[in-house]
């Protein structure tokens, strides 16, 4: 994928969370970085060519959180660039004050299975007469 278009995909992943894209570079290497108050910073090396995304900090108090990120780059597929921001964002919760989530997956389906029992369904435990 060009690299502004890269740049586009970041920018539209900012507007629907607390990140901004403060930095992107295609010289060197192909690097976007971000940042979140309160001192949440990371940046992405994307790929050229086969090579797959890397994500890393230059603070101490972000890389620990990054962990779970890393582990699905280097998981079995390539990834997008909007998979990857989206995993950071999960990992970062913590700290930026937000309440951790579960995974979405299984939230769709427990809620699935939440709503009240069908005429045809008993309830377990509730004998119906």
């Amino acid at each position: 994928m060009e690299f502004k278009h890269l740049v586009e995909a970041a920018e539209k992943w900012c507007s629907g969370n607390p990140f901004d894209l403060i930095f992107a570079e295609e010289d060197d290497e192909r690097r976007l970085d971000f940042y979140a108050e309160p001192g949440v910073s990371f940046y992405v090396l994307c790929p050229s060519g086969t090579d797959s995304f890397h994500v890393w900090s230059e603070s101490e108090d972000c890389l620990p959180f990054l962990q779970l990120a890393q582990d699905y780059i280097s998981s079995c597929g390539k990834k997008t660039l909007l998979e990857v921001l989206e995993k950071v964002f999960t990992s970062f919760r913590p700290l930026l004050g937000l309440p951790d989530i579960e995974d979405d997956s299984f939230e769709h389906y427990h809620t699935d299975m939440e709503g009240e029992p069908g005429p045809d369904q008993q309830q377990m435990g509730v004998s119906q007469q």
